[in-house]
């Protein structure tokens, strides 16, 4: 029932680039254009498709077939993604890293594409390499497809969930106590301004 769900959902496409490339014949130069399409649903499914064509639209049309046949499914937590990840293609690197509520999508070009068009809202990603947009959505794929879920790490390690996961993930009541900074500081001042009095009232 889940996968008739996820394919009903409407798919929306976002063009990152459009080229225009020749091939060098003996009557001259014979132009195509090459398009760079993301497809998504918005909630947890993405894609990335390439094509090429005479024509515009046939190169679009052909970059969205191919994304359709190259959808996966994102692991999120919340509205950010599980973890810390570096995506690598070729030359690019893209670092994506979780942001609390509220943060936004911070990234350039057509990686923001793809982490709007998965569903992510809150999330910091930085570019280390090359600036190509093929090779940096590429590479952003590529570490959105490495993203790993708290249940699959403690079934890989046979731990709890609640094991794997950080101590500013885990419920209030599994913490730890811990006195609070500010009343530890409190206590001591309290401390010293006794130890002061008694040593007033000696003399």
């Amino acid at each position: 029932m889940a996968i008739d769900v996820q394919e009903s959902r409407e798919l929306k496409e976002r063009v990152v680039e459009i080229n225009r490339v020749a091939k060098v014949v003996k009557g001259g130069r014979r132009f195509s254009f090459t398009a760079l399409v993301v497809i998504g649903d918005e909630v947890d499914r993405v894609g990335l498709g390439y094509g090429k064509a005479r024509e515009v639209p046939l190169a679009i049309s052909k970059a969205v077939d191919d994304a359709k046949k190259n959808l996966f499914t994102v692991p999120r937590h919340g509205t950010t993604i599980t973890h810390e990840i570096l995506g690598r293609f070729g030359a690019a690197r893209v670092l994506l890293r979780p942001a609390s509520e509220g943060t936004g999508v911070i990234a350039g070009g057509g990686v923001s594409a793809v982490l709007e068009l998965a569903g992510i809202r809150d999330i910091l990603a930085k570019s280390l390499g090359t600036t190509n947009p093929i090779n940096m959505l590429k590479a952003t794929v590529q570490g959105l497809q490495s993203l790993r879920r708290p249940d699959e790490v403690a079934a890989t390690r046979g731990l709890t969930i609640s094991q794997v996961l950080p101590l500013s993930a885990k419920p209030a009541e599994e913490r730890p106590a811990e006195p609070a900074p500010v009343e530890e500081a409190r206590a001591e001042a309290m401390e010293k301004s006794d130890g002061e009095a008694e040593d007033h009232a000696d003399t």
